[in-house]
């Protein structure tokens, strides 16, 4: 495998890799459809001709690049099980950009135009920050526990993958429980089917058949899904990006920018944490910075939506996917969003018959938590669930006010009926990084490496100071954070509580080794 003609492209269980992929971006794009014409006022013609293919654009140029590096570091190596980083639009920043800074846009200005316009200068400085973040991230990477990194990389998955597409397997069992149990035998028992046909096409052909024999699926959907088909190239949107570059936007939703760029930052380190874990090292740098990269070509081309390293490579390589898989994803997006085929596929293939791929990748991305971790490392990945259950837990309580015609807000001011429900909030406010501090402080704690644990607990009481994690204020059925000057004071008294005991307890065990005392521990 030293000449890089030998190394094949795409191998069979890429397709596997592409299926789980390609649906989880499909969720994506069309989350995208249906949100910005809800939230923003754009109307679904301009989401479908200028938004999607300025996406797919960055995904395109993303994926080529991640299967490039894998198929590089694969010929270096002299190995054949190298998977590409997986890679697509970043949820969280979908939901918060729209949520958060183009619908009150809509809502002040009354202007889709406008709400487009400031979407795409968050879209392009959430790049500039991902960018810049490239070049001085690394120290994190090295300095960090990885139960501290995979801890919430095993929350996320746990909730908002596995649990959400649980719920949604048991929720359409006519079309999605034979699908989970094809995906299950294939992935858990190892074994092949007939014809080395693919499971994952064979659990997406088989949940297909189901939707179309039981009359779930409707062939008025599919001719309207055929008539909207035409060409829509990308097209460049970097005046109207320019144009409120000057505006008092970028100071007002800045507040909302920066946490979103250094999250997607920290999302994707962990990202690489969770590769290495599996087998596969990239260079963090080039890795962070072709995503920043993408995110700003996307605000280039009419996508507000940044684009991120997904969570996920241990399942992807657990699937057999190696470098096509990511190559595939890019050509695929770029040609149904260019030829405006993503209803079409939408109306013929039910999501339910895939999402059983993706709940399988959450499942191992969980067990990786603690399979790659030290096992006295254990009850710190416990430890860095929490604040994910938290945020989950907030969002299916803002789903269940929102369907009963109430708001979160509203239910607060009554007093809700849960216990802790203050601490709820709190944990769900900046839950990355509370998750990933929590779990490092549990693991130099296991370790005894009490200043290690007393200084990061110094650096959460800065952010919870400035209202980085844990504050919060209601905006009707959300919760936003509150920054500014001591926000978070009472926050960062008890993570000084933390330092202070911490570095007390440093000084004692220095204190004894110094003096050849042995280390006074419990008896187990």
């Amino acid at each position: 495998m030293k000449e890089g003609g030998g190394y094949p492209w795409i191998v069979k269980r890429d397709i596997d890799g592409f299926f789980g992929l390609a649906i989880d971006n499909l969720i994506q794009f069309l989350l995208i459809a249906t949100l910005c014409p809800a939230l923003a006022g754009i109307p679904a013609g301009f989401v479908f001709s200028r938004i999607l293919p300025g996406a797919a654009l960055s995904l395109i140029v993303g994926n080529l690049f991640y299967s490039w590096q894998a198929r590089k570091l694969a010929i270096r190596e002299g190995r054949s099980d190298v998977t590409a980083l997986p890679y697509g639009i970043n949820t969280v920043s979908l939901f918060a950009y729209l949520i958060f800074i183009m619908g009150p846009v809509y809502r002040e200005t009354g202007s889709y135009d406008a709400a487009w316009k400031v979407g795409l200068l968050a879209c392009f400085f959430s790049g500039v920050i991902e960018f810049g973040g490239a070049f001085v991230v690394d120290i994190l990477r090295r300095t960090t526990p990885r139960a501290a990194l995979l801890a919430t990389l095993a929350g996320i998955a746990i909730t908002f993958i596995s649990m959400d597409f649980a719920f949604q397997t048991f929720e359409k069992p006519l079309i999605a429980m034979l699908p989970l149990a094809i995906i299950l035998i294939q992935y858990f028992s190892k074994v092949k089917f007939p014809f080395g046909l693919p499971g994952g096409l064979v659990a997406l052909a088989a949940g297909t058949v189901l939707a179309w024999v039981f009359g779930i699926m409707d062939t008025a959907t599919v001719r309207s899904a055929v008539s909207q088909i035409g060409f829509n190239a990308p097209r460049f949107s970097g005046a109207g990006l320019f144009e409120v570059l000057r505006s008092p936007y970028l100071l007002r939703y800045f507040s909302i920018i920066i946490p979103m760029g250094l999250f997607n930052i920290l999302g994707s380190l962990q990202n690489l944490e969770s590769a290495e874990a599996a087998g596969d090292r990239f260079e963090t740098m080039p890795s962070l910075a072709v995503n920043g990269i993408g995110s700003m070509l996307a605000s280039f081309f009419g996508s507000c939506f940044p684009t991120t390293i997904y969570i996920g490579h241990p399942g992807w390589k657990g699937l057999g996917a190696r470098t096509g898989y990511s190559l595939m994803n890019g050509v695929f997006f770029v040609l149904i969003t260019l030829f405006g085929c993503l209803k079409l596929i939408n109306a013929v293939i039910p999501m339910e018959a895939g999402i059983a791929i993706v709940l399988w990748i959450g499942i191992i991305i969980s067990a990786q938590a603690y399979q790659a971790t030290p096992r006295a490392h254990a009850p710190a990945v416990v430890v860095g669930l929490f604040p994910a259950f938290a945020s989950w837990g907030v969002n299916i309580l803002k789903q269940g006010y929102m369907g009963a015609g109430t708001t979160l807000a509203e239910q607060s001011a009554a007093g809700v009926p849960i216990n802790g429900f203050p601490g709820l909030l709190a944990l769900d406010r900046g839950f990355i990084f509370t998750s990933m501090i929590l779990a490092a402080i549990s693991v130099f704690l296991i370790e005894r490496e009490f200043l290690k644990a007393s200084l990061w607990s110094l650096a959460a009481a800065l952010l919870a100071f400035f209202g980085a994690i844990h504050t919060y204020e209601f905006l009707g059925n959300d919760t936003i954070g509150v920054v500014g000057w001591c926000a978070g004071g009472k926050y960062a008294f008890g993570y000084a509580c933390f330092a202070v005991i911490f570095a007390l307890f440093y000084t004692r065990a220095e204190w004894r080794r110094r003096r050849g005392l042995p280390e006074e521990l419990i008896e187990e």
